[in-house]
């Protein structure tokens, strides 16, 4: 009795000081700072990353067959692709706010949501995460299809991780993905369900760029897409960062 009376208490208190505990207040109460138009210039830069040796468009350190353009039809209606080349490696669409006009960065505290589509051919490797200066990524999430039931969720900055497994998530299915980037700690929640934790967080003073990519695996990690697969993809409905 006693605790329940406490929590009221403290949610009424962070209604009238406008601190309401986050964990009570959905995200989508707070007003978005940034609404992904993946079509937009001045939002988004396709095709390269400083994520990537030399701004891209390869990475093959990072066991990836990737070949970064900035033809729109590969990331700009929000579906982006993979196509096998000639050589060997793919076309693959990225975009990230890095270099663009408008700069967007998440910042400590800033909740990142998102509805994905996630792919079905092995060797797909979708991911939307942030990079600042060779540093500060967060992984959103990762997505393996060889693991058909499990995401990959990762703090880079101080070192926690999750390998989450959920029977709503498979090949070719629909996503909702939830992260809050709190100073003391990164939470994840998946389709409407808080799943991880890291109790680590990103610290106060921590800022990075969004990207958004898919990749292909090389075969290190996880298997190389199979020699009859020439195309792949997976599909961002929406994406929206709010910040209290």
């Amino acid at each position: 009795m006693l605790t329940e009376v406490l929590t009221r208490l403290r949610r009424l208190l962070g209604r009238v000081t406008g601190t309401a505990d986050r964990d009570t207040g959905p995200a989508s109460a707070r007003a978005p700072v940034f609404t992904a138009d993946f079509a937009s210039t001045s939002q988004w830069v396709a095709g390269r990353s400083w994520a990537y040796p030399d701004g891209g468009p390869t990475n093959p350190g990072d066991n990836k067959l990737d070949h970064l353009v900035a033809d729109p039809s590969y990331s700009r209606s929000g579906t982006f692709r993979a196509v096998r080349r000639p050589d060997g490696n793919w076309n693959t669409g990225l975009l990230t706010t890095e270099g663009s006009d408008e700069g967007f960065m998440v910042r400590a505290g800033d909740v990142l949501e998102s509805r994905v589509r996630l792919p079905a051919e092995v060797g797909a490797w979708p991911a939307i995460w942030t990079w600042l200066d060779g540093d500060n990524e967060i992984d959103v999430f990762e997505y393996h299809p060889d693991n058909p039931d499990l995401l990959e969720l990762s703090n880079h900055v101080k070192g926690g991780s999750r390998y989450h497994r959920d029977p709503s998530v498979s090949p070719g299915g629909w996503v909702d993905l939830k992260v809050e980037f709190g100073a003391r700690s990164v939470v994840w929640w998946v389709n409407g369900t808080r799943v991880f934790a890291d109790r680590r967080g990103v610290g106060r003073n921590w800022r990075a760029y969004l990207i958004v990519n898919l990749s292909v695996c090389a075969g290190r990690y996880h298997p190389a897409p199979d020699p009859d697969v020439s195309e792949m993809s997976f599909e961002v409905e929406y994406l929206r960062v709010q910040r209290p």
